[in-house]
């Protein structure tokens, strides 16, 4: 089968490129605005990219376009298609589905898949019990949204394991829309028989009006566990209370709470796992945060219920090294720390410097640059969270190229602390400036960022 992927950079639709290459279907797919490390992967497996929707991607003649949800029938100014390929597959009645469809027929059918669902930590938790399977021996499939360091790569197939049923299939299962024709949420076309709901806010004010809208899509992905699945979910979060209690067929293992099923005693970095009140296994890691924590109680909640033990679980997170993005170490110079983040929610964006935080102690300086870029964030929804979101830090630092809303005044609260710019150069000069001898500098978006990770530690390094 010959597919045509649009959209195919973006983390999911990348990963769905890769699972039909390693399936042996032809791929090729278009896209604007190229980023790593989608990017990478795609050139190291030998797909063909195309700059662009142009309708001459029509010669291709593939058997399906697989379309991405950054697709839409929306007009330029001048009132022309800003994706004049999609109308053309249209006008000409061509064959088209979703990358959550195609997934579904062609790669989902007949595994046990493991869904993790959740505002925040999706791809973290994923990550970790991909990794965790792995480590088990089981060799499971993954779809990724973002690159886990222990693989190396966002997506692959897997293999049916000894004394398993059914080959395992690890998904980051996101509530975000499937394609312009199919509103439903992905994460309803994959059918888990185990599903983490991590965690539940409100998000996505693009295509939500409210939580309550996230909640029943949440529930559309409870209806599809069957009686003999298990629905791993935070006993802490109140929304996923309301979700269940629309009505619940499966089995559940709540986690986080005192009165969890799985809990956890001790610091982040190094903490019991409790069993019903019983340690029944030593975490001991490189990742900080309470998140973390949460993170790693669900992916050993998961893992128990494909036969992997909460021992094994946790020798296995011991060895686990995160994802591309997630406070990744980008480099130092002249004693200056820079990271890379992919934190872009208010809350998420404050766990990941309370983390660094506690890492630190209160001596090293902490300074924020941050990019409003998703959705969400766009439409200043949640612009009153940020002094709350970015109270952790001595210094923060915006880009508001784009924005309609007022930066400066919603970062009023943090005082002289706060600075902004819709120039990049003109940014990455000031955090230059400002930046000193033992400071970390954590830069979040959930998007390229216009590279200012290398721009600043070349700013930053001593001239020739």
């Amino acid at each position: 089968m010959h597919i045509h992927i649009l959209g195919i950079c973006g983390t999911f639709m990348g990963g769905v490129a890769a699972l039909a290459r390693e399936a042996g279907h032809k791929v090729t797919g278009c896209d604007a605005g190229v980023y790593p490390p989608m990017s990478d992967q795609l050139r190291a497996l030998g797909i063909e990219l195309i700059e662009g929707y142009g309708v001459e991607q029509l010669a291709l003649k593939p058997d399906v376009f697989v379309v991405g949800n950054v697709v839409s029938r929306a007009r330029l100014a001048d009132g022309s298609p800003k994706f004049p390929l999609m109308e053309a597959i249209l006008d000409a009645g061509l064959p088209y589905t979703s990358g959550p469809q195609w997934l579904s027929e062609h790669v989902l059918q007949g595994r046990h898949v493991l869904a993790v669902a959740g505002t925040h930590g999706k791809t973290t938790t994923t990550s970790m019990l991909a990794w965790i399977l792995e480590c088990a021996g089981l060799t499971p499939g993954f779809l990724v949204g973002g690159v886990p360091l222990d693989f190396g790569l966002s997506a692959r197939l897997g293999q049916l394991a000894a004394g398993q049923e059914r080959p395992l299939f690890v998904i980051e299962a996101d509530e975000y829309d499937t394609a312009f024709f199919d509103k439903r949420s992905k994460f309803v076309h994959y059918r888990p028989r185990t599903a983490v709901l991590n965690n539940l806010e409100f998000d996505h004010a693009d295509i939500f009006d409210d939580l309550g809208a996230i909640e029943r899509q949440f529930h559309h992905l409870v209806r599809t566990v069957p009686a003999t699945g298990r629905i791993v979910s935070n006993g802490l979060e109140e929304s996923l209370t309301r979700v269940l209690n629309q009505g619940c067929w499966s089995e559940v293992t709540h986690f986080g709470s005192a009165v969890s099923e799985f809990s956890a005693e001790g610091p982040a970095h190094a903490f019991e796992v409790l069993q019903r009140g019983r340690s029944v296994a030593r975490v001991e890691w490189q990742l900080t945060g309470v998140h973390n924590q949460l993170n790693a109680l669900a992916a050993i909640a998961a893992a128990e219920h494909v036969g992997v033990s909460p021992q094994v679980a946790a020798e296995a997170l011991g060895r686990f090294h995160n994802v591309k993005r997630r406070m990744e170490l980008r480099g130092t110079v002249q004693g200056i720390a820079v990271y890379d983040d992919f934190a872009h929610h208010p809350t998420a964006i404050r766990t990941t410097l309370e983390g660094l935080r506690k890492r630190l102690g209160q001596s090293p300086r902490i300074l924020a640059v941050f990019e409003p870029r998703s959705n969400t964030m766009k439409l200043g929804t949640m612009k009153s969270q940020l002094p709350w979101a970015l109270k952790e830090a001595d210094l923060v630092f915006c880009h508001t190229a784009g924005l309609d809303w007022d930066v400066s005044g919603a970062l009023a609260p943090l005082g002289e602390a706060a600075r902004s710019s819709n120039d990049l150069p003109t940014l990455v000069n000031m955090i230059v400036e400002a930046a000193q001898p033992g400071d970390h500098i954590v830069c979040m978006s959930n998007g390229g960022f216009g590279g200012i990770h290398a721009k600043l530690l070349h700013a930053l390094a001593p001239a020739a």
